[in-house]
């Protein structure tokens, strides 16, 4: 039987990572491309979240998973950047913020 080598981070483990604004767009896109995925359009959204978050990670499905990491990722991202004052705010309607965000999900794919 032949072995391999593989990396896992000990248990104290903190990193800082710097991410810059593509990076950032393209994990927005990939948890909004989630979204779409796992989103039974029958319930509400926040009601949707809140069904997976309020599961054991155990018991969550791959996609499930998938969507609650990448959601923590963009959590963390966005605290780190309003606290570094990073972001610049904009006001936008419901719907050309599904737009934005359906076009940089498309662009992020296609790239």
């Amino acid at each position: 039987m032949s072995t391999v080598k593989t990396r896992e981070l000990k248990d104290d483990a903190v990193l800082n990572i710097k991410v810059n604004k593509t990076f950032y767009l393209m994990s927005k896109a990939a948890l909004f491309n989630s979204f779409k995925d796992l989103h039974d359009s029958k319930l509400d959204p926040q009601e949707f979240v809140k069904s997976i978050v309020s599961k054991k990670y155990e018991e969550m499905t791959d996609e499930e998973r998938t969507f609650y990491t990448l959601t923590l990722l963009i959590g963390e991202i966005e605290k780190q950047g309003v606290e570094t004052n990073a972001f610049i705010e904009k006001e936008m309607s419901e719907e050309a913020l599904k737009e934005a965000l359906t076009k940089q999900a498309n662009d992020s794919s296609e790239g």
